[in-house]
């Protein structure tokens, strides 16, 4: 038997997960690519290298920014934020 499924939330919008996925797998099944902005100029980015040497995929997960989406394991209740920049309020411009 599969275990049951459970919902994270992304800028608010409930997102069914799977246990055992990540962050980004959670994500790219819901047909989200982009998650955080970079600090200069707002470009959006996701997932790149998939193995968390990159950084791109970057997020905020339950309050906590610079959370590496490729390697954090998504938790019943979860809350993902898009990141902007640094993550922290103080440093985006």
């Amino acid at each position: 038997m599969r275990p049951a499924p459970f919902t994270v939330t992304f800028d608010g919008r409930p997102i069914t997960a799977r246990p055992g996925q990540t962050i980004a797998a959670v994500l790219w099944s819901a047909g989200i690519l982009a998650w955080r902005t970079t600090r200069r100029g707002g470009a959006p980015r996701g997932a790149f290298c998939g193995i968390g040497t990159c950084y791109d995929c970057l997020a905020t997960v339950n309050g906590r920014p610079n959370q590496r989406a490729c390697q954090v394991p998504a938790r019943p209740g979860d809350t993902i934020t898009t990141q902007e920049g640094t993550g922290h309020a103080d440093d985006v411009a």
